[in-house]
């Protein structure tokens, strides 16, 4: 008998209330999340969300979930066609290079790898015979234009997710735009008739409705109920996961064409995560604040710090990153870093005080993050808890039960995944450092503090920190 797993609620947009986690089949959660379009580089809005989920799936992991998660990439649809044509390529060749970098900045974020990720191009036969189901169950029509549309007057329960007001469906109106006005339900695109455009960027597919490629909405149903059936032998997603932009029309066509299909629910939970701002206003080109995860990269920046700083903002509050927030967010990286440098050279197995203070950071964390992912409570405890074990380790014998608090601080810092990277130090720079910290404790000794002072400009111009202790002098690299 299976022993039953702590209790995690999470926001239930479908219902618009925190809700308790109750898996279909436990310990195992399905969990679908909604990839990058890969048309471009992803922005870090774009993984704002990917870290909430992130997050999410390390937790009930942590709390000994099997989580099966599913990731698609949308290698197909109107931007990326655009783009294709725009760069004259094949769609292939535009999409490739752009799907390689996303996985390399996944890795750079510390993103856990996804069991499976579904590139909609593969996905075809599955889409086809999606649409062919609709079309059989009365659900989907053949428009006069040669593309295949979902009639949402056969569908009573559309607007359930975003709060549509049904009354104001615009029976006969169709949309075939991937992205369409909020607020303007109309029967959408399932499979769009080929163009000349679409024929050029080799974006189209022969189907018995007619030669064309799959609307942007279809893809993720197909896509998912493709995984689950082969995972789990199931229908219904655990956790359908995205961020708020997604709720209509995306998520809300989601579940007209699945439900519409299978005739059960797509999702028992539905979990969105709020936008990010730079510098105070919605990321764009035009306002000249687009970020993209490389850019980060290529700066430098330790992704731990863009994690904590995501992670100090509840993922349904928007966070604004600035970079003042950011700054902020790498010294507490650093923080983190000493302390955990600190603990690890602790020996004292034996003691209360240290033992207690990491029972208490635990029962901490995992309260705030049972109770609809509270991230911010959980890294306010973490903190509280480095301040707390600095001042017992501050006083003789306050090593006492190190290894205890080292253990829990590791398992809630590998939950979060905060703590700096490891940075492999060039042998020649180590050799020049010591060799100038040698220099410099000679120059003190001598009292040529000139000397010495300049020996600090030339470690710090190297991106060399030093700190003097009782037991000598210490570095790091900045």
């Amino acid at each position: 008998m299976t022993a039953a797993l702590p209790q995690v609620s999470l926001f239930n947009t479908l219902a618009r209330r925190v809700e308790p986690l109750q898996p279909l089949a436990p310990p195992r959660v399905t969990f679908y999340t909604c990839g990058p379009t890969v048309w471009n580089y992803a922005h870090i809005g774009n993984f704002r969300t990917f870290l909430f989920e992130d997050l999410l799936r390390r937790w009930l992991e942590h709390l000994g979930y099997d989580v099966f998660q599913i990731m698609n990439l949308t290698d197909v649809d109107d931007r990326t066609i655009k783009a294709a044509r725009q760069a004259g390529k094949s769609l292939v060749e535009h999409t490739a290079p752009f799907t390689k970098a996303f996985f390399e900045d996944r890795d750079y974020m510390r993103i856990k790898p996804a069991n499976v990720y579904t590139p909609a191009t593969q996905y075809m036969p599955q889409m086809i015979a999606l649409v062919s189901r609709l079309l059989e169950r009365g659900v989907a029509y053949k428009g006069e234009d040669g593309s295949v549309y979902f009639a949402l007057a056969k569908f009573p329960t559309y607007g359930r997710l975003s709060r549509l007001d049904t009354r104001e469906i615009k029976v006969g109106a169709r949309v075939t735009s991937d992205e369409y006005a909020k607020g303007d339900p109309s029967d959408f695109a399932l499979w769009k008739k080929a163009d000349a455009e679409d024929e050029q960027v080799g974006a189209a597919w022969d189907a018995p409705f007619g030669r064309g490629r799959p609307g942007w909405h279809l893809e993720c149903s197909a896509m998912a109920l493709e995984e689950l059936r082969r995972c789990c032998g199931v229908q219904t997603l655990d956790i359908h996961a995205g961020a708020i932009d997604l709720i209509f029309p995306h998520h809300e066509n989601e579940i007209a064409q699945s439900e519409g299909a299978t005739g059960q629910p797509f999702s028992r939970h539905w979990v969105h995560g709020e936008f990010l701002n730079v510098r105070g206003t919605k990321m764009s080109k035009r306002h000249g604040n687009f970020l993209t995860a490389r850019d980060l990269r290529e700066q430098g920046v330790d992704a731990a710090a863009v994690r904590l700083l995501f992670f100090q903002t509840h993922y349904r509050q928007p966070v604004d990153f600035t970079d003042e927030a950011l700054e902020a967010a790498k010294e507490g990286v650093r923080r983190l870093g000493e302390f955990h440098d600190r603990l690890k050279k602790g020996r004292g197995e034996k003691g209360e005080v240290l033992p207690g203070l990491a029972e208490k950071l635990e029962t901490d964390v995992a309260a705030a993050l049972n109770d609809d992912l509270n991230a911010p409570r959980a890294v306010a405890a973490l903190f509280d808890f480095v301040r707390a074990a600095n001042r017992e380790l501050d006083k003789p014998q306050g090593a006492a039960g190190s290894g205890r608090a080292l253990a829990a601080f590791e398992r809630v810092a590998g939950v979060l995944d905060v703590l700096p990277a490891v940075r492999a130090v060039d042998p020649a720079l180590a050799s020049w450092v010591a060799e100038r910290i040698a220099a410099r404790a000679q120059a003190r000794k001598s009292k040529d503090f000139k000397a010495a002072d300049a020996i600090r400009g030339e470690l710090a111009a190297k991106g060399i920190e030093i700190e003097d202790t009782p037991t000598g002098t210490k570095w790091r690299m900045g």
